[in-house]
């Protein structure tokens, strides 16, 4: 199975990112933070959710896993394009070991996901990363040029997530995610 995590990953990353960076090289970062070392979800936008996930579940040859709904972004402080937004999307997750395939349906308006949808269709939206310093990683990644533009706080509230707007550059969206340290 880590085979197949990290095959995937490579060729998630090389075959997503490549003919961006060939185009539009990376800025330079500050401030790299330890948790770009190793990637912690790949998220797919989806039509159908249902549909994705028995067949995700196939090709895995793992167990349908449950789907739930978002909170309304109003209950996890969520903003989209600078603005609160109360967007919300159905997901569900696939854990494959080091990486976690996150299935996304939009199910509301005011959101990346469907923005995504709209824009570009279905397919591999962001890669996710754990990070050790979110506002330390937030400054240095938009002193590079990628903006935040989409966050909010987990369901569970005891952690938050933020995308940066590096499509352009990168070929995907960059995602950090960061949870609260445990009381």
């Amino acid at each position: 199975m880590k085979t197949l995590t990290s095959a995937l990953t490579f060729i998630i990353l090389f075959s997503l990112a490549m003919p961006a960076w060939s185009q539009n090289a990376p800025k330079k970062m500050e401030y790299n933070d330890p948790g770009f070392k190793k990637i912690v979800q790949v998220a797919l936008v989806v039509k159908d959710i249902e549909a994705s996930n028995k067949m995700w579940a196939e090709l895995l040859g793992m167990p349908v896993p449950k789907i739930s709904t978002t909170r309304p972004g109003h209950e996890v402080n969520e903003f989209y394009r600078g603005k609160p937004s109360e967007g919300q999307v159905k997901l569900t997750f696939f854990n494959l070991g080091q990486v976690v395939i996150e299935l996304l349906q939009p199910v509301s308006e005011g959101t990346s996901w469907k923005e995504w949808l709209d824009t570009n269709g279905e397919g591999v939206q962001h890669l996710g990363f754990q990070v050790v310093d979110q506002d330390k990683t937030t400054e240095a990644l938009e002193k590079a040029g990628y903006p935040v533009f989409h966050k909010g706080k987990y369901d569970s509230l005891d952690g938050t997530y933020i995308y940066h707007d590096t499509k352009d550059a990168l070929g995907v969206i960059i995602e950090t995610l960061h949870s609260d340290p445990k009381k």
